[in-house]
Parts: C-alpha cells; sequence; structure tokens
C-alpha cells in the first residue's frame, strides 16, 4: 500500500483562512480533477478576484477561496501529493479543460455578487435603526389589539408579541450569519441548499409573500391619503364601493397615488433605503411618543387599558394562543428569510447580532402603545377604535392630522419598502441577472402587489391573523428550516463562493440537474399537512379532521421543525451512499 501526506509551506498570512467544505468524496462524486494544473490554476479562475500574481517572495499551496489547514488529513483537504509549489515568479498556464468553475454570467450582476469591503458599513446601530424602521408601523400597532379583540387580556396580548418575537430571534440571527461572513444575498445563500436552480423555488415564494405584504403596506399608507381629502369628496359617488373591485375609485386612486411616492425612493437602490431608515428611526420614536402622550392625557391615564381582562377560560386561552403564536412568528418570518440581504452589509457579526437583538423589546414596546392608545380611545371618543388612520381622522385640526399623516406615511414606507421590496427584487434578479435589475424587480414587486387586493386581507382581524399570516408560514417555516440545517449541519458553515456562481454539473451545489431532491422532498412534505386547515379556512372545504386543523393552527412550528429533521436524515442518507460509492484515487494497492 502506497500512501501520501501533504505539507503547507507559507511565509505570509493566507487571506482567506477557511477551511475548504467539501471533502475528497465530494469531489469525487462531481468529477472535478485533482491535478496539479487544476489546483494551480484556481486562485486565477476565482469568480471576483482579479489579484493573480502574489509578491515575488511568497509561497503558497493554497487556494483564495479554498484554504488548506496545515492540521487537515489530505482526505480532507482534496489537495493532490506531492506539495505543490506555486512560485509567483512562474505563473502556471493551464488548459481551458481544468477551468470547470468560472462563473456563469447567468448566475451574476452587480447586485447579486458579494459585497466588498467598502460596501460593509452597517453598524450595530444602523442595523437597530433598520429594526426601529420595520417595526413602527401600522400592522404592527394592530397586532396585540387584535389578540385583544379576540378575548386576550391586554397583558396577554403583549407577551403573546413579545414571546414570538423572542422565538424569531434565533433564526434571524442565525440566517444573518452567511450573510455577513460571506457577503452574499438570500438568493445566493438557497443556491447552497436547494440547489443552482432549485433557489428559485424559495426565493420566489419568498417574492410572492412580500408583494402580497408590499400591497397590504401601500393600501394602509393610500388610507392616510384619502383622510387629507375634502369632507366633499369623501362624500362624493366615487366613494361608494363597487361590488366588483371591492373598494372605491376614490380609495382606490389614494392607493396609487402612495403605491407611485415608494417607487421614487425605491429607484435609489439600497443605499437610499439604508438612508431613509437611519434618519426616519428617531422622528418615528418621537411621534409614537407623542400619540402614547395624547392618549394617557385625555383619557385620564392608563386604566382603561389595565382594565381589558380577559374573556376566555382556559382552555380557550390556549386554543387562540398557539395560532396566535403562530401568526406573530409570521409577521417577520419573511425578514427572517432574506436577513442576508441586509447582513451581508453589516461590518462584522457582532454588528448584525447586536441590531436584531432589540427586535423583541422594539415590537413590545410599539405593541404596548398600539394597545394603550386602542384602549383610551373608549374613554375619548366613546367608542373603540382600533384603526390608527380612523383615530388620526376623529382627532381633527389641521396641523396635527398633517403631522399625523406625515408619521404614519413614513413609517409605512420605512417598513414596506425594506421588509416587502428588497427580497422580491433580488429573487427576480436572481431568476434572470441579465433582464432583471434591482429597479426592476422591485417595479415587478410593486405591480404584484395591487393583484393582491389588499383591501380585502385587512377586512376583519380574524383574516389578517389566520389567514394572511398563518397562511403563509407553511410556506417560509420548512425554507427557514432548510436554509439553517444546511448550512450549519451538513456545510459545517463553510460555502465555496466561487461555486454558488457556476452551472458546471461538476460544482458542489449543481447536485441534479441543479436541483437539491432532497430539499425539494422536504420543502413538498413540510408543506403538504398543512394544506387542509388552510382549505378549510378559506372556505373550499368545509370540514377537515382535528388534527389537521391543530396542525394549521401551529403552521410554522410544524412545518419548520418536520421539514429540518426530515432534510438532515435524506441529507445523511445522500452522504453515506456517496461515501460507500466513492474510491480513494490517491491511494493505491500494489503487490
Amino acid at each position: 500500500m502506497v500512501s501520501s501526506k501533504c505539507f503547507s509551506l507559507r511565509l505570509h498570512p493566507h487571506p482567506h483562512p477557511h477551511p475548504h467544505p467539501h471533502h475528497l468524496h465530494h469531489r469525487q462524486r462531481h468529477g472535478i480533477p485533482n491535478s496539479p494544473a487544476t489546483f494551480a490554476n484556481r486562485r486565477r479562475d476565482h469568480p471576483f478576484n482579479t489579484n493573480q500574481t502574489p509578491a515575488p517572495t511568497q509561497l503558497s499551496i493554497s487556494d483564495r477561496s479554498e484554504a488548506y489547514h496545515p492540521n487537515t488529513s489530505i482526505l480532507q483537504s482534496g489537495i493532490c501529493p506531492p506539495a505543490i509549489l506555486t512560485m509567483a515568479t512562474s505563473q502556471p498556464q493551464c488548459s481551458p479543460e481544468f477551468d470547470v468553475l468560472a462563473p456563469d454570467p447567468t448566475l451574476t450582476n452587480d447586485d447579486l455578487k458579494p459585497t466588498a469591503s467598502g460596501q460593509r458599513t452597517f453598524s450595530g446601530l444602523e442595523m437597530a435603526t433598520l429594526w426601529i424602521g420595520l417595526v413602527v408601523g401600522v400592522p404592527s400597532y394592530y397586532l396585540a389589539g387584535s389578540l385583544v379583540d379576540l378575548g386576550m387580556a391586554w397583558w396577554q396580548g403583549i407577551a403573546t408579541v413579545v414571546a414570538a418575537n423572542i422565538i424569531l430571534l434565533v433564526p434571524l440571527i442565525l440566517t444573518g450569519h452567511p450573510g455577513t461572513r460571506y457577503g452574499i444575498s438570500f438568493p445566493v445563500l438557497a443556491r447552497s441548499s436547494f440547489g443552482i436552480r432549485g433557489a428559485h423555488i424559495p426565493t420566489l415564494l419568498r417574492a410572492l409573500v412580500g408583494c402580497g405584504w408590499y400591497g397590504i403596506e401601500s393600501w394602509i399608507g393610500g388610507e392616510a391619503i384619502f383622510l387629507l381629502l375634502p369632507e366633499a369628496v369623501k362624500q362624493s359617488a366615487f366613494s361608494q364601493t363597487l361590488p366588483w373591485l371591492g373598494t372605491s375609485v376614490v380609495e382606490f386612486s389614494c392607493f396609487i397615488v402612495f403605491w407611485l411616492v415608494q417607487l421614487a425612493i425605491v429607484w435609489n437602490g439600497i443605499d437610499g433605503i439604508r438612508e431613509l431608515e437611519k434618519y426616519s428611526a428617531p422622528i418615528l420614536i418621537v411621534l409614537t411618543s407623542c400619540l402614547l402622550a395624547w392618549s394617557y392625557i385625555n383619557a385620564g391615564g392608563f386604566g382603561h387599558m389595565l382594565s381589558l381582562s380577559s374573556r376566555l377560560s382556559s382552555s380557550e386561552f390556549w386554543a387562540l394562543f398557539f395560532p396566535s403564536l403562530t401568526a406573530n412568528i409570521s409577521f417577520w418570518a419573511t425578514l427572517a428569510l432574506n436577513i442576508p440581504d441586509f447582513t451581508r452589509y453589516a461590518k462584522c457579526q457582532t454588528d448584525q447580532i447586536i441590531g436584531q437583538a432589540g427586535l423583541p423589546i422594539f415590537m413590545g414596546a410599539f405593541t404596548f402603545v398600539g394597545l394603550a392608545v386602542t384602549s383610551s380611545t373608549k374613554a375619548i371618543f366613546g367608542h373603540v377604535i382600533s384603526n390608527p388612520i380612523q383615530l388620526l381622522g376623529e382627532i381633527g385640526g389641521l396641523w396635527t392630522m398633517i403631522l399625523s399623516i406625515f408619521g404614519i406615511s413614513l413609517a409605512t414606507i420605512t417598513t414596506n419598502i425594506a421588509a416587502n421590496v428588497v427580497a422580491p427584487a433580488n429573487a427576480l434578479v436572481n431568476l434572470s441577472p441579465s433582464r432583471f435589475t434591482f429597479r426592476r424587480g422591485a417595479l415587478l414587486t410593486a405591480v404584484l402587489g395591487i393583484a393582491f387586493q389588499p383591501w380585502r386581507l385587512l377586512k376583519s382581524s380574524e383574516s389578517f391573523v389566520y389567514t394572511w399570516l398563518v397562511g403563509y408560514s407553511a410556506l417560509l417555516g420548512p425554507i427557514g428550516a432548510i436554509l439553517l440545517a444546511d448550512y450549519y449541519l451538513v456545510q459545517k458553515t463553510n460555502l465555496s463562493i466561487k461555486q454558488l456562481y457556476t452551472l458546471d454539473p461538476r460544482g458542489a451545489y449543481y447536485y441534479s440537474g441543479g436541483f437539491n431532491l432532497a430539499a425539494m422532498t422536504a420543502l413538498v412534505l413540510g408543506i403538504l399537512p398543512v394544506v387542509p386547515g388552510f382549505l378549510q379556512k378559506v372556505g373550499i372545504l368545509s370540514s377537515v379532521p382535528e388534527s389537521l386543523v391543530l396542525v394549521y393552527n401551529n403552521a410554522w412550528f410544524f412545518s419548520f421543525f418536520s421539514a429540518g429533521i426530515l432534510y438532515c436524515i435524506l441529507s445523511c442518507l445522500k452522504g453515506k451512499e456517496n461515501n460507500d460509492a466513492s474510491m480513494d484515487p490517491l491511494v493505491s494497492s500494489t503487490s
């Protein structure tokens, strides 16, 4: 038996000290040659590095993007013996047939490339202001109030919201890690787990939900504009609801005006969004504090809120709690998927973690404001006003109304653009980088937002919470689980950036025709059990077994854990099969 060993001679620190994520059996499975020519050529065909000539005194046997650790065995390193010393003074030449991992132009453009160091400017404070801008909005204002409407006590509603966001903080931070480490967006990260082509499925599902939310937020902004219209217009025939449309011509026109205003901001790209969030956060905090102070003074304290006791028995509470918890997790489950779109601009992991850690605090504080103000309206106006837009109309006073409308519009725009434009736009760019840019993707997102008819989704607390929020959580839960299981348990947090941008069948993330069948199977099987409960909720099925209703009420939890566990099992079985089928070309027997 002849065996070989590798050694590493280094006279300089390596610029990318991350270990190669794929073992030798993986390279054999995809037919990637381990010849000296291929190894020497790796430095030159890195898709985003043009520095081909090191300093004359440097000796290296390692790849810029696939570093070899001296304590790693030969089977782990994938480096062919004998050790190859690449002298900087003699640039190796390589036949084109070995250039198997060159970036494919159909998989990248300026919006999909990893962020350079100069683009990583988000500090922890700026990440926190991003979340403040996201949290302060009309839908967040509704959350705890909608739970009180359904029978919870005031403190139970707030506690449910906070608990949901504490739970969600875990996948938010974990999913944000690869964005900061590798500078990649959500669509590119999805390629590692779903496959180069399979990544279109989770990104387009996320985009679909984003389009729906874009429509909802734009409708809310349009309602604020409607309040500014003269009474003569509000009382005209054009303000009467059209049965086929589901709303009036005037309200629909206000919706379109607000829809257009947002596009002007989106046109400036991610830098414009960051500046908007940074400067809007303190303004929103001040305006929210003023609204809370107004309600406290005019209602004579928070006694009315504190008197809102539960109208539910113990069994009724728990029957409401878990679907409500799922709905509140679903509220930001969208961002838990595409948070790499933002963390890729963070300076370091500490900044992205600190910036996101405030989410449960921000959500708890703002839902408290929403609940306190809503409960105070009973004492001030004689009836409860849960819609903040309608509340502003009741307050009256030109300047007060203008200031309030400004606050509502600002809060809506900051939430809508960051949460509901970036992910769909990037998904469309990933679908066809040669046809879509961020701007074009944002425009199509806005158009699809109209098709969702958001005025119908907001017609009641039950349709908003149990149909919209719980329903789409069944799509997002398994996607998030598969991403995390693959990145942390299968890939061990090590990705090959080069191979995320190649369509070569021998690439690590090409899998079977560009699709990871294990991920696809886990995704489908994670969603299917939730479908009957959803069909029953929207009225397509008259009744379903109680067990399936329970599954639907806990859609995010069920789909998340079932898909994640199933993906791990399938990946382990697939890995064992590959290990059994592989042979080591570096170790041969001799007589």
